[in-house]
């Protein structure tokens, strides 16, 4: 019985150090580098997305985060009108 658990805490170990080694980081700040995205607003649909998906358009001279490239284009027609 001993051994098993001996054998278990070593494979333990063995994945522990294995996976330290492989990312080049501690087990913690890997958990550490879950953040929060910030949400935007496309302003033609008005729908909130998370910024990493948005698509950043500048027209005249603004920065605009859109949801798609549609909604871009309808916006961009829109503001021209």
């Amino acid at each position: 019985m001993r051994f098993l658990i001996f054998a278990f805490l070593a494979y333990l170990l063995y994945r522990v150090i294995k996976g330290v080694l492989a990312s080049g980081q501690s087990p913690v700040s890997r958990d550490d580098r879950r953040t929060i995205d910030e949400m935007v607003q496309d302003p033609f649909c008005k729908t909130y997305i998370p910024l990493r998906d948005a698509q950043k358009k500048t027209i005249a001279g603004k920065e605009y985060f859109f949801c798609s490239s549609e909604c871009a284009e309808r916006f961009k027609k829109e503001i021209q009108a």
